[in-house]
């Protein structure tokens, strides 16, 4: 259509109209929507080739009309965008509020809102006049109630001065900036009554027919609205609508050109080019025509949307058909892959068993060969040992005085003094008994073993060294005496376990003592001092009988083994003597003392 009115269009208008009222987080607006359908309507009647008046819109489709209509003016001479409905001014930046708006803080105004730079962006391809209308600066509800991110952020009342940086460009507010517009009390506002009065005169400038929209404004407003515009043009005339040059020769029919664009559009045959024709011609006889073409295109559309519909639906039961006689096949084999994928995890879980198991069985052999080459050596340096102990029991026989013999119960102490004090490093070299002989010796230093070292590695001598490890915090094996628990026994300068002493005698140093009670008191279940209870007699024949009977039992029985309060102490601590026991004094006959600390005294049991 275009290529074909050629000289027609030379001078392309195009007109893009928005009117937000339906705001979904604030009150509905009265005005906008009037407006926008008051204001397009002028457009289409001063003859502009594009109109295209928008209701309503949210921020998507606004940013999507104002993209479209930008190409629109890429081959117009004039474009003009007129604006109804609320916008705020952020920072000195004027944006227009959407319906689906929410602006609940000021940093939403960024997201949610469209600059008017995006507008000026939109007619800046225009070649003679671009012209932004906005009738936006009515009192904003979003400004009173959203939350401020910053309180240096400046959200001012109306909206901003915008001063236009390309050349032939207008911006026309509704009042001046700083100030709020009224919608005033009929369907229309004043400045949207005097755009429609004024602008669409022929031939009249711009800058004149906007001074009279301000005029007509502040008188129907009592002087409280001022409409204001910014921006500058040449010194020429730019009216929004042209006078018609004079008639000099024959009159052309009027409704030829309307013919030859019907004529175009019917050979093109599709919506949107039905649709460019009404709205370059909303009314007459060929547009009567272009309607009920649209109508026969939108009954097709139906046709074959009924039809997709109806083709989608056979194959939607085709698959169901088709899913259902699979389905029993794709049962089994979900469950033929469930059992395989149960037993390849099954396999999995076995070999991970069997490979644990013979990780476990390689680490046994390990430490049993350990074992067994540690007892082996140990084996072989006893028998060394030994063998240099005999030899040199020998040669001593055979030098030394017998008078000087020491007694047979520290004869084996003695020459592992000797031993120790010709060879210290040779520790390893002696038999397993004296080795466990030793160690016990060691126990009883560090107060660990309270019974006798005798070489007999017994289950005694086990538990004693389970107490060394306890509190010496080392880890040694308590089955078997080792060269390795004696260096750790002898490097302990003292005590190492703690004392514990019997029933009646209590911990004093390294000592245990017999604890005495006070007259009228003694010792009590917890190893404490506490009060005899008095007990009144009852004198009854009864009591007499039993008493005589538990006398005359108590003399015809032997005497039973008592405590008798006294401690033995060997060069291996103290202790207290056994209950039926007693100390006696001097040298027992065929038997050699080893309790020197007691000065000479032993302890006889019955």
């Amino acid at each position: 259509m275009g290529l074909a009115c050629g000289s027609a269009h030379a001078d392309r208008r195009v007109a893009l109209v928005i009117g937000n009222s339906a705001y979904k987080s604030a009150p509905k607006l009265g005005n906008p929507a009037n407006d926008a359908t008051l204001v397009g309507g002028m457009f289409k009647k001063a003859g502009f080739d594009s109109v295209d008046v928008r209701l309503d819109l949210s921020a998507s489709e606004m940013r999507r009309m104002l993209r479209e209509f930008a190409g629109r003016t890429r081959d117009a001479e004039m474009a003009v965008i007129y604006y109804a409905g609320h916008g705020i001014e952020l920072d000195g930046t004027n944006y227009l509020i959407p319906t689906d708006a929410t602006l609940e803080t000021d940093g939403d105004v960024l997201d949610e809102t469209i600059p008017v730079e995006r507008a000026l962006f939109a007619v800046e391809p225009a070649k003679q006049l671009r012209l932004i209308i906005l009738d936006a600066c009515r009192d904003n509800p979003f400004a009173k109630t959203m939350k401020r991110t910053l309180a240096s952020r400046a959200i001012g009342r109306g909206l901003a001065k915008v001063e236009p940086t390309s050349p032939n460009t207008m911006i026309a507010f509704a009042a001046k900036a700083g100030s709020t517009a009224s919608d005033g009390d009929s369907r229309n506002s004043p400045f949207a009554a005097a755009l429609v009065e004024h602008l669409p005169k022929p031939g009249l400038d711009l800058r004149k027919a906007f001074g009279f929209v301000r005029d007509d404004v502040l008188k129907s407003t009592g002087y409280k609205q001022e409409p204001y515009v910014y921006g500058s043009l040449g010194g020429d005339d730019v009216p929004l609508v042209a006078v018609k040059p004079a008639a000099t020769g024959p009159q052309a029919n009027p409704q030829e050109a309307v013919r030859r664009d019907y004529e175009l559009a019917l050979q093109l045959a599709t919506r949107d080019g039905w649709e460019a024709f009404l709205a370059a011609y909303p009314d007459g006889f060929y547009a009567n025509l272009a309607k009920g073409q649209l109508n026969k295109i939108g009954a097709e559309e139906t046709r074959a949307a009924a039809e997709q519909k109806a083709r989608a639906a056979e194959q939607e039961k085709a698959r169901l058909i088709s899913e259902r006689a699979q389905k029993a096949e794709q049962e089994k084999a979900a469950a033929a892959a469930k059992a395989a994928e149960e037993a390849r995890i099954a396999a999995e879980k076995q070999k991970q068993l069997e490979q644990a198991k013979a990780e476990a069985a390689e680490h046994q052999r390990k430490l049993a060969e350990a074992a067994a080459a540690k007892v082996q050596a140990e084996k072989q340096a006893a028998e060394k040992a030994r063998a240099e102990l005999a030899a040199k029991h020998a040669a001593e026989k055979a030098s030394a005085d017998p008078a000087a013999k020491p007694t047979a119960d520290r004869q084996i102490p003695e020459a592992e003094q000797k031993v120790a004090a010709l060879s210290p490093p040779t520790v390893s070299t002696l038999t397993a008994a004296d080795l466990a002989k030793s160690v016990q010796s060691e126990l009883r230093r560090v107060g660990c073993l309270s019974a006798a070292a005798e070489g007999d590695w017994n289950s005694a001598a086990q538990r004693s060294l389970t107490l060394f490890n306890k509190y010496a915090g080392t880890q040694f094996d308590v089955k078997l005496a080792s060269v390795d628990a004696l260096d750790a026994l002898k490097a302990k300068p003292g005590r190492v376990c703690p004392l514990v002493c019997n029933f009646g005698f209590k911990a004093d140093g390294d000592q245990c003592v017999k604890i005495t009670c006070r007259a009228g008191y003694r010792v009590g279940d917890d190893n404490e001092c506490e009060k005899i209870p008095e007990k009144k007699p009852v004198a009854t024949r009864e009591n007499s009988s039993r008493r005589d009977a538990e006398r005359r039992a108590t003399e015809s029985s032997p005497p039973k083994p008592e405590a008798s309060g006294q401690i033995i102490c060997s060069s291996t601590g103290c202790r207290p003597v056994q209950k039926g026991c007693r100390l006696v004094s001097g040298v027992i006959p065929g038997r050699v003392s080893s309790n020197t600390a007691t000065g000479g005294s032993y302890e006889v049991c019955n």
